[in-house]
């Protein structure tokens, strides 16, 4: 029976040390609450480090015990590797790379070990559990390695990867040392999940500048899978806040704290201690408010609350040191008697507390200055029973992408966050109803658990795609079969691509002529007066005509641009333009003079940039870079960019072989079909095939639409010698 293992950094326990044991208690995380479903049904377990230092083998054995009855799985870690992987790479390199402070960022190699070594023993401990059928889900920027540590050990098993942190921009991600193996290391899933669309866009950049894997409507061609990757917004337990903000301690908290502030209005903001939380910002943000509108000193306070988080860290140390001399000045220059500014709290609240605060709180900041998510957000729209109340919110917070009507602002504009918090205290109740109300709409519709049911749905499907492009090899019983059915129709079809399928690729595109055997060949195949032979090509009508217009076959030339049945006339495919050429022509000619070996084949319709005679390197480089740039400058048009083998072309969406390729199925209707192709643009023919036709893909890698793979044109030939 299959199951499902989670495998993150921390376990959904926190184990605390007293003088005399170890005490367990569960964690409060939205992830917790979100995978609590799946880890806690029948079988099925969570893999993580338990977040102590554990110190004999009698205590580890006491901790695997009381873990194992909560179907937890615990990964030790020692004092070193806690150090170096996670105080260390972790924290000290990724996190702060990830969310725009590199100046921050430490790139000590040592560290680095640390992190491969600790991936390696989360791997170890997760393939003590798995099987073949089972499922596995990693989670976050400490396990970036561990896909790919799976995927070696287990090929066929299915591995999802979710980030709840941002992915950078290409950028930053290059500034890494190590930036090629983290993300390798990612790809080792079948399907990799993100908060947003644009740190899905960051991370597709990132694979293609340095990896040069290409993509598709989310799809990453590593040659060997296709790897998906998709935005899922994570949500919070709505029932839970709303049900904590409804009880009777919230209501209690909320009355306590109601009397004590008297009829000061209340601005919320709760945050971990952290430099990318904007908490420094938004405290000049609130004396900003003060000094430009001074009718609302006495009139409003602003509540902080700062749960501690690594402050014996340099950073964290100096911005706690930052944030204390900010309230204390505030409140020095601004208190009186009977009204205080800034109530601040360097602690954490439990969660009834939390939820009378989001209660009492006519305003909440949320306004980090890079965030994944933020769930705090979510929590307090979730909390507001009466609907009443405003939220601002950092437009650098995943949320921003969902809580579109919120009060979105830039969290480094101080002015813009005091305005915001003035418009937010005047802004009329009917408004804040309409607002919060859409809010709540879209936060109880997308929880946490349809965030869990979506991603696991995705993996799925990503792993009946993979199955769909799986390709069988030609052995001598399928090719006997393909016989039988040939020889048994009375009409066939015989799609056929030029370069590297009929014959090989040449480093001068114009040397590939055919040679005496191939021409022999399709001289054979077309004296038999039940065969259609197709020759369907990305190259130019003039190159096929000069080289093949002598043989009785049909053309289908320029990817679909060109069509010529036998004998009769070319026509376009439908009537085209080719007055873009002036625009993307001097593109392709500045890579040209950067890229030594590169040149432009102009067709009638379309542009091809060629790069096999450059350096393999520098040439895939540049095609990465090329590839980015013209997909950026055609996105509003209908241009389509294609990657080929060594080319990219550029020519008018829409046409390709397929499109081609299925009029002339519908015209001839054969008994038999075959298509043989090679690479990319190949696929759209696949595409076009009716299920019993025999397609078949040329090449080491063996994924394709195609239902059947040989490994070069040599067998294509004896293929097609066959049938003779």
């Amino acid at each position: 029976m299959s199951r499902t293992i989670i495998v993150s950094n921390r376990l959904p326990t926190k184990i605390l040390r007293t003088d005399n044991s170890l005490t367990f208690q569960p964690s409060e995380g939205g992830l917790a609450t979100g995978l609590g479903s799946i880890y806690q049904a029948d079988g099925n377990v969570w893999v993580g480090w338990p977040g102590l230092f554990v110190e004999d083998a009698a205590e580890e054995e006491y901790v695997c015990e009381q873990l194992r009855q909560d179907s937890m799985v615990p990964v030790f870690l020692t004092e070193a590797e806690i150090r170096d992987f996670y105080e260390g790479f972790s924290n000290s390199t990724l996190w702060p790379t990830f969310h725009y402070f590199t100046q921050y960022a430490t790139y000590e190699q040592a560290h680095w070990e640390a992190y491969v070594a600790v991936n390696e023993k989360f791997c170890r401990a997760v393939l003590e559990l798995a099987g073949p059928e089972d499922t596995i889900w990693v989670h976050d920027y400490q396990l970036l390695l561990l896909p790919a540590m799976l995927r070696q050990a287990r090929p066929e098993a299915t591995i999802g990867f979710f980030l709840h942190i941002p992915f950078p921009s290409y950028e930053l991600i290059r500034v890494l040392p190590w930036r090629k193996e983290l993300l390798q290391g990612m790809l080792g899933a079948d399907l990799l999940g993100f908060h947003t669309f644009g740190y899905m866009r960051h991370f597709l950049s990132a694979v293609s500048q340095l990896l040069g894997f290409s993509s598709q409507n989310g799809q990453i061609e590593t040659g060997s899978r296709t790897v998906l990757v998709d935005a899922f917004p994570m949500g919070i337990d709505y029932e839970r806040y709303e049900q904590a903000a409804a009880s009777e301690v919230a209501i209690r908290h909320e009355a306590t704290y109601r009397e004590a502030l008297r009829e000061v209005r209340v601005i919320l903001s709760i945050d971990r201690l952290d430099y990318s939380k904007g908490i420094a910002q938004r405290l000049r943000a609130f004396e900003l408010l003060l000094q430009r509108y001074p009718e609302w000193r006495e009139q409003v306070s602003l509540i902080m609350v700062v749960v501690p988080s690594r402050d014996q860290v340099a950073q964290y140390a100096s911005l706690k040191e930052e944030i204390d001399e900010l309230v204390g000045r505030i409140n020095a220059q601004y208190r009186t008697i009977s009204w205080t500014p800034i109530h601040y709290f360097y602690r954490s609240f439990p969660l009834e507390e939390l939820a009378s605060l989001y209660r009492l709180a006519e305003v909440a900041l949320v306004t980090p200055m890079r965030d994944g998510m933020n769930l705090v957000a979510k929590e307090f729209v979730a909390s507001k029973a009466n609907q009443k109340g405003v939220l601002i919110l950092s437009e650098r917070a995943g949320a921003a992408r969902e809580l579109s009507d919120a009060l979105i602002i830039n969290p480094t504009n101080t002015g813009e966050l005091a305005e915001a918090m003035h418009d937010a205290l005047v802004m009329p109740e009917e408004d804040q109803i309409q607002r919060m109300g859409a809010m709540q709409a879209l936060v109880r519709q997308y929880n946490v658990f349809a965030w869990t049911k979506l991603f696991m749905n995705r993996l799925a499907y990503s792993k009946i795609k993979q199955h769909t492009l799986d390709t069988e090899t030609m052995k001598p019983a399928l090719t006997e079969q393909l016989r039988a059915e040939y020889h048994a129709a009375e009409t066939r079809l015989l799609l056929l691509d030029y370069d590297g399928t009929l014959a090989p690729f040449n480093a001068n595109p114009q040397r590939a002529r055919p040679d005496q055997e191939l021409l022999l060949l399709l001289r054979a195949l077309t004296d038999v007066p039940q065969n259609r032979v197709v020759i369907i090509s990305g190259r130019d009508r003039a190159t096929l005509q000069e080289w093949l217009g002598h043989l009785p076959v049909d053309f289908i030339a320029e990817h679909g641009v060109w069509l010529r049945a036998a004998g009769e006339e070319w026509q376009l495919f439908q009537t085209l333009s080719n007055e873009w050429k002036r625009e993307i022509r001097p593109i392709l000619e500045l890579y040209v003079a950067r890229t030594a070996g590169s040149f432009i084949e102009d067709k009638e319709y379309s542009l091809v940039w060629h790069y096999r005679r450059a350096d393999t390197e520098l040439g895939t480089v540049r095609a990465r870079d090329m590839l980015n740039h013209l997909t950026f400058m055609t996105s509003n048009s209908d241009l389509q960019v294609m990657e080929g083998n060594k080319v990219i072309e550029i020519k008018t969406a829409g046409l390709n072989k397929g499109t081609a390729a299925a009029r002339w199925l519908a015209t001839y209707q054969p008994g038999f079909t075959l298509a043989i192709g090679d690479d990319r643009t190949d696929e759209d023919t696949f595409r076009a095939m009716p299920p019993e036709a025999y397609t078949i893909k040329v090449g080491t890698v063996a994924r394709s639409l195609a239902r059947y793979h040989v490994a070069s044109t040599t067998e294509v030939r004896q293929l097609l010698r066959s049938l003779l």
